[in-house]
């Protein structure tokens, strides 16, 4: 999953969640330019500052292993 595609999915799932982008900042304990980066996939934020916003949203983080090729 790309920066881009994290940040879409953050910045969805904050919109069904009625969540303003000052308020989801705040909760996380960043500022509301990085998030604004965050959601437009032109940052590169620690996974401590996904995984908190991840669970402010109600989501997880997953690593699976992929299947190898044949």
């Amino acid at each position: 999953m790309t920066s881009k595609e994290i940040g879409k999915q953050i910045k969805e799932r904050r919109k069904v969640l009625r969540i303003t982008q000052p308020d989801l900042a705040e909760m996380a304990g960043i500022s509301i330019n990085t998030l604004y980066k965050i959601e437009r996939g032109q940052a590169n934020p620690t996974i401590q500052i996904v995984n908190k916003i991840a669970e402010i949203l109600g989501m997880e983080i997953k690593i699976a292993v992929k299947q190898p090729l044949l």
